[in-house]
């Protein structure tokens, strides 16, 4: 089982993704920490990322999607995958991954994001994401569950979905 969780920043696609890994029993991809240098300093001095930032990216995050599926070992990857052509770039690499998009509100990210220390996204970018953001789409594999509520319920939400699914996501 290959999962992107996906979402604006401040929506907790780390902690969902890293919860949803354990349960599988599969490692866990932070696409942070895949990002080219040149990407996190331009984030980090308060520009939004373009496409072109982007695909060098999502190259990376793809390649790791395909060795999984070759594999077989299947794979967690936390990432914004804003858009629907970067979705689809993803998808492209295995033939079977399945998408879980984390919903919330700008006024929620913009207090999450603001709040945290340590990370190279500023709070500043936060309205760039939504501003790019385009939800899942009914023809997507993948599920949309609201990410809100306390990382508890997100956790628990996410999990769920995930077993819908098919996977065997622990309690």
């Amino acid at each position: 089982m290959i999962v992107v969780v996906l979402g604006v920043a401040g929506s907790g696609k780390s902690t969902v993704g890293a919860a949803i890994a354990d349960g599988l029993g599969v490692p866990f991809l932070e696409g942070d920490a895949v990002h080219p240098g040149s990407n996190i300093a331009k984030m980090r001095a308060g520009h939004a990322l373009n496409d072109a930032d982007r695909e060098p990216w999502l190259r990376i995050l793809a390649d790791h999607i395909r060795g999984s599926a070759v594999s077989g070992q299947g794979l967690v990857v936390a990432c914004s995958a804003l858009k629907r052509r970067y979705r689809d770039e993803l998808r492209s690499a295995a033939a079977e991954v399945w998408c879980l998009y984390l919903a919330l509100d700008r006024d929620t990210a913009h207090g999450r994001v603001a709040a945290r220390t340590g990370h190279f996204m500023p709070a500043g970018l936060v309205d760039s994401q939504f501003d790019d953001l385009e939800p899942l789409e009914p023809d997507e594999p993948g599920a949309t569950i609201d990410a809100t509520g306390d990382r508890e319920v997100t956790v628990s939400l996410a999990r769920s979905a995930v077993a819908d699914f098919g996977g065997r996501a622990a309690p």
